[in-house]
């Protein structure tokens, strides 16, 4: 069974008018469906978006895993160097 995971966005208007998504953070559902947010940043418009990641999306997950030099559990070497545990599974 693969566990439901969610992308957090936020919108940010260009100057062209259109709308640039970009990705804040990451969401995980609980067994009474409530769902923690993670976020990496908080943007300064306060406007945020919860979508559920596509296979799309983890197929890019998975194949920047691959090719990303670090520790292979997720965590990035400057961490893995530092000593500091990576808790949050992306």
């Amino acid at each position: 069974m693969v566990k439901k995971m969610f992308k957090i966005l936020c919108p940010i208007e260009r100057k062209d008018g259109k709308t640039h998504w970009m990705r804040v953070g990451t969401g995980f559902p609980n067994k009474d469906d409530s769902v923690n947010l993670y976020l990496d940043v908080l943007p300064a418009n306060l406007k945020l978006q919860l979508r559920e990641l596509t296979e799309e999306d983890l197929r890019d997950r998975e194949g920047r895993a691959r090719s990303s030099p670090g520790t292979g559990t997720g965590g990035s070497t400057v961490h893995h160097q530092l000593g500091i545990a990576n808790d949050v599974p992306f």
